[in-house]
Order: structure tokens, then sequence, then C-alpha cells
């Protein structure tokens, strides 16, 4: 015969069941697809497609984003996207794209040599 369990054991017990059910499971990763990321990325080379670009106010060098590390890509993109990295553009631009649109930009961007 089993010994009933404790207020105590019992609430651990309800505590810990609950708390494995209530997490949410980690997201799937998405896979980019690099030949759609080519054509979301058509307004991008308008400033970073050129060599030696500059911004005229705020003056800045505008980087070259082709064949960039896709998890930088990712990691700019997202938090562009956030709110985390300020630059009204790029944050205009972020926000307008999903999850799977940026890991396609990323693919397609790190792909270029």
């Amino acid at each position: 015969m089993t010994r009933p369990l404790s207020i105590a054991a019992s609430l651990a017990l309800l505590l810990a069941a609950f708390s494995a059910t209530a997490q949410d499971p980690a997201p799937a990763a998405v896979k980019g697809d690099a030949a759609r990321g080519k054509g979301l990325t058509y307004t991008c080379r308008g400033c970073h497609g050129l060599t030696g670009y500059k911004n005229a106010y705020p003056s800045y060098h505008v980087p070259m984003i082709g064949g960039q590390s896709e998890t930088y890509l990712l990691n700019a993109l997202n938090e562009y996207r956030n709110g985390n990295r300020k630059h009204p553009t790029m944050q205009a631009q972020a926000q307008s794209f999903s999850e799977q649109d940026i890991a396609d930009i990323a693919a397609y961007l790190s792909s270029l040599k």
C-alpha cells in the first residue's frame, strides 16, 4: 500500500507538472531561401550596393552587406526590427519583414562574394 503524499510534496509535484507544460517550446529555426532573398533585397541595393556611399545627413558610411556573415545579418535585422539598433530607415525596413523574410535576406546576402 502506498503512503499518501504530504501537502508540500503534492504541491511540489503539481508545480513541476505545471512548469513543464507552461513553458513555450523553442521556436523552430527558420531556414532561409537565398533565391527568395534576392528579390527581397531590391531596395537594400539602393544604399548598400554603392561603393563608398555616404548619407548626407547625418553623415556616415553605409556598409557593404554582401558576403557578410548570415548570423550577423540575422542579428542586425532583428535588432533593427525590435528597436535595439537605432536607424530610422533600417528600422522601417526591418519592421516590414517577417522572420522568414529576414532568414531569406540573410541567406542571400551571405552567399555573395
